[in-house]
């Protein structure tokens, strides 16, 4: 199955220039050529890559363009990181961790970074452990695309959000209740904007992101 489409997509949505343009396609052909045996994104989305998966990634770097240092979390095939790495290759200081226990999947995150030049690092491991090994870097964003409830998100962030990381999650037409949820537990200033690609869904920007105090821990103050 062929994907449909041309890389001039990214034009409509974004301003980008022909290098990064460029990056974009050896990046799409790399995921192409690997799916057969990674499934790096659904079989059903090949025909509609460039919308379902660049587009939308692409709106990573867009809802926070002055972070330089991302953090991407559960990566995958490099949905948003690898795209959000590209968007950022002709900005100085620019780098993107992205963090993927699956070692094979991290084999072609690596090999997508040397072919388009991006500036980025993968780290083989569950997020909890390698968190620890990036303690000392000074971390401007987290992304995550299609990896877990807000909840869980949260938590996942922590090590970097408490350090005053910003956090950019791509989210469905469940957005609401995934929000409504994880204020029980966790409180953060919250943007809202519709996802260009799916009206129903949506890009959420938290900051200022902390815990709650349990009802224990609140009787006892």
């Amino acid at each position: 199955m062929l994907a449909a489409g041309t890389v001039d997509l990214v034009y409509k949505y974004g301003d980008v220039s022909r290098e990064t343009a460029k990056r974009l396609q050896i990046y799409v052909d790399l995921v192409l050529k690997w799916q057969p045996a990674q499934n790096l994104i659904a079989p059903s989305t090949i025909p509609d890559i460039w919308r379902r998966h660049v587009v939308d990634s692409m709106q990573t770097v867009s809802i926070l363009p002055d972070a330089r240092v991302w953090v991407d979390i559960g990566s995958g095939g490099g949905f948003p990181g690898i795209v959000t790495a590209i968007l950022l290759a002709e900005t100085v200081g620019a780098k993107v961790h992205l963090i993927e226990s699956n070692q094979r999947k991290a084999a072609f995150l690596r090999t997508a970074l040397r072919e388009t030049g991006a500036p980025g690092a993968v780290h083989p491991g569950r997020i909890e452990s390698v968190s620890k090994e990036l303690s000392n870097e000074q971390v401007d964003a987290v992304s995550a695309r299609a990896l877990a409830g807000l909840t869980s998100l949260l938590q996942l962030a922590s090590p970097f959000t408490m350090r005053g990381a910003k956090a950019v999650f791509h989210k469905g037409q469940d957005f609401q209740r995934e929000v409504n949820e994880a204020s029980h537990a966790w409180s953060f200033d919250l943007v809202e904007k519709k996802s260009i690609i799916d009206p129903s869904s949506r890009m959420l920007l938290l900051s200022e992101i902390s815990t709650r105090p349990t009802r224990e821990e609140g009787s006892a103050r």
